[in-house]
């Protein structure tokens, strides 16, 4: 028996949805048939996920008509030709409007399966089963779905809810160092671009996180959560208030597109931007060098790169950064910080700086 998850809603409307946060969610047959309600459930997951838990999936719908599609595992594997065996898989089993897709993985399978959801029939329901922190405490929630191009990172998508979210914190327990490091990226980015009180607490309790302590985790995953679901119920389409959330993925993104995917992790790429954005927020004199370091050092202290790869170079850097979705008119628009836990969404900065922080990252 599970005790009652934590709950934190997401407020759309008609739209709206639960995200439920506990320990043992994949033992417990209610709460996963309460969550995926279709008659017809089809399972997207991989290689290494789909072997440890699926077979939880196919007790709890035993009664259903339950189909699945094993993806290798990668980021290499977020491209749109790894969509086509999901949807054979949907047309084989001549699956319905009504069906209902679960993404059972971290955030690349979280994406993928989302945009599949979006686009077969025009659009089914699906749900997001995280078993990563990354895809916990980000990815799985708000609706953002899609795959990589070789040209840009997430540049073809959609934005598709969920019908619900279900985070098993257990299934952390048995997550590589790597990628719980990698999750902890995400984690400081929230504390960094709107919530210092939170930033404080993880500088205090940061080695009880790494160490997997479990009422850690659950404090960390329902504040992320909270407030990721604040900013999405306020600006869905990131019209607005939502762009905070690319604290550091303009500069982390283009890392990823010029290492080809799957070289470095999301995460990582994404620590080594949010260095790169306190820097440059240095340099501006928008906060001072004490904080800029604080910030640089957390993200240290999880075991995340600070500095980008030494071949990356200004050019490619400004190569793949000039095709970020936040830009307007031809203006390159970043995600800086005025404070600890307090960002903005600009394109009026000095360029001069900004070449200054690609040159000292890339030794262009």
């Amino acid at each position: 028996m599970t005790d009652e998850p934590r709950r934190v809603d997401v407020a759309l409307g008609e739209r709206s949805y639960p995200i439920l946060i506990g320990r043992g969610l994949l033992d417990d047959p209610r709460c996963l048939r309460d969550s995926i309600d279709a008659r017809e459930v089809m399972v997207v997951s991989n290689e290494t996920v789909a072997p440890l838990y699926l077979d939880r999936l196919r007790a709890a719908f035993a009664d259903r008509r339950l189909a699945s599609a094993c993806l290798p595992d990668g980021e290499q594997e977020k491209q749109l030709e790894s969509m086509l065996p999901v949807f054979d898989t949907l047309l084989v089993n001549g699956f319905s409007r009504d069906c209902q897709v679960v993404a059972l993985g971290g955030g690349v399978i979280g994406d993928l399966a989302g945009f599949v959801a979006a686009t077969y029939q025009r659009g089914v329901g699906f749900v997001q089963v995280p078993t990563t922190l990354l895809a916990m405490v980000d990815s799985s929630v708000g609706g953002k779905t899609g795959v990589n191009h070789p040209r840009g990172k997430n540049m073809i998508g959609a934005f598709h809810q969920p019908r619900a979210v279900i985070a098993d914190l257990a299934v952390l327990d048995s997550l590589p160092q790597r990628e719980l490091r990698a999750g902890m990226a995400e984690v400081i980015k929230y504390a960094l671009l709107g919530d210092a009180d939170f930033l404080a607490w993880l500088e205090a309790h940061l080695d009880a996180a790494m160490a997997r302590d479990p009422a850690t985790l659950a404090h960390i995953v329902e504040r992320c959560c909270r407030n990721k679901a604040a900013i999405v119920a306020a600006d869905e389409r990131e019209a607005g208030q939502r762009a905070l959330l690319n604290l550091g993925h303009t500069f982390g993104h283009a890392i990823e597109a010029a290492r080809g995917y799957g070289d470095w992790l999301h995460g990582e790429a994404i620590a080594a931007g949010m260095c790169m954005a306190a820097r440059l927020s240095a340099r501006l004199g928008w906060i001072n060098a004490r904080d800029r370091d604080r910030a640089i050092t957390l993200i240290e202290r999880a075991g995340l790169p600070v500095h980008a790869p030494a071949d990356m170079g200004a050019g490619r850097f400004r190569e793949f950064m000039a095709r970020d979705k936040k830009n307007r008119d031809g203006a390159l628009r970043l995600v800086l910080l005025r404070a600890l836990g307090d960002a903005t969404v600009t394109a009026d900065y000095d360029p001069d700086a900004l070449t200054a922080t690609l040159e000292a990252e890339g030794h262009d």
